[in-house]
């Protein structure tokens, strides 16, 4: 939304009640639609020249020969600008909370933020966290699978874990492995993870001169992508299924093709980077980006709602609803921002 508004105040209550007819209705708006209102002291003839100028201006289209129109995004992006911060009750407040405290994890959190964006919403829910080397470490846990094999389970001060299992040049014991884990949550437990990974490399460039068992399986560890693990992002989306109901000019194959495409994190993630990467405008926390692009099929129907925070670990987040370019955008933007809110302020 980064056209400014030419519209006189006349033209902009008269388009946003277009706007709001359109989202209400589905049908293309005509002058007599929005003389019936009565919102207006104005005879059908004005309204009809002030919607022709709008057509001028980009703001309407008309599909059909028939009187109807039909806004277009910019029509949208300068109705949603109209909007004000809205409040929800401070019982859905305290139900927010209440989901979150009951999430142990990071990844129990990012599940319960996507599906309560779903829940209060209906449209389809997305969180994701992701992580940075700026993370503080917590600590580490080392279990031997037999053979060659190691499970490295990392913990970030956010409660973020992320586990991996790597192949090692020589078996290790799992007295060696809580011996190393004891060593490095004793050593670098609230150390930033890149200056964990600088300290790591430099020992190994004098690797020749470490003599001790347990610090050179410590590198050869650190070789296998130690602390790698703790870097992809945690991603969770909520409610595909709900595009079936969104109002979508598609044929029945497109549909399914979206919602596959909508179940890929890929594409969830580069949703996220692409429109919410900006700040939001006019000191407005919340982002909304309408008309996503022509791949896959319907997205250029679609809007996005989201919200970059970061967790109290440090971890930054991208909290979104997607759907319909006629949802309730008052509704969603409030949930959005309040769910964002819960999601940053937990405790670790």
């Amino acid at each position: 939304m980064n056209k400014e508004s030419t519209l006189t105040t006349r033209s902009e209550q008269i388009l946003c009640s277009i706007v709001r007819y359109y989202i209400e209705t589905g049908e293309p708006v005509a002058s007599g639609d929005i003389s019936r209102l009565r919102r207006f002291n104005l005879s059908p003839a004005t309204i009809r020249m002030i919607m022709s100028d709008l057509s001028t201006d980009g703001y309407l289209q008309q599909p059909h020969t028939s009187a109807g129109r039909v806004p277009t995004e910019r029509a949208f992006e300068a109705f949603v600008r109209t909007l004000p911060s809205n409040r929800v009750f401070q019982a859905e407040v305290g139900r927010i909370r209440g989901a979150f405290e009951e999430a142990e994890s990071v990844e129990a959190r990012v599940e319960c933020a996507s599906h309560m964006l779903t829940e209060m919403t209906n449209g389809l829910g997305i969180t994701a966290a992701i992580p940075t080397a700026s993370q503080t470490l917590h600590q580490i846990e080392l279990i031997a699978l037999g053979g060659k094999r190691v499970l490295i389970v990392v913990v970030t001060l956010d409660r973020m874990v992320r586990d991996q299992v790597v192949e090692v040049d020589e078996a290790v014991n799992q007295d060696d492995l809580v011996t190393i884990r004891n060593y490095v949550n004793r050593e670098f437990g609230g150390w930033v993870i890149s200056e964990i990974q600088d300290e790591l490399r430099r020992r190994v460039e004098m690797v020749a001169a470490v003599r001790d068992k347990i610090e050179q399986r410590l590198l050869m560890l650190y070789r296998k992508g130690l602390l790698d693990v703790s870097l992809r992002p945690e991603v969770h989306l909520d409610g595909a299924a709900n595009v079936i109901g969104f109002d979508l000019r598609l044929t029945r194959d497109h549909l399914r093709e979206l919602v596959r495409a909508l179940e890929e994190k890929k594409l969830i993630l580069e949703l996220l980077d692409k429109f919410l990467s900006a700040p939001a405008e006019s000191g407005n926390p919340v982002s909304v980006r309408i008309g996503l692009g022509t791949e896959p099929a319907g997205m250029g129907e679609m809007a996005l709602i989201g919200v970059n925070v970061t967790m109290p670990g440090g971890t930054p987040a991208k909290l979104a609803v997607l759907g319909p370019m006629r949802m309730d955008y008052s509704k969603v933007m409030s949930a959005v921002l309040h769910v964002g809110r819960a999601f940053s302020s937990l405790p670790s």
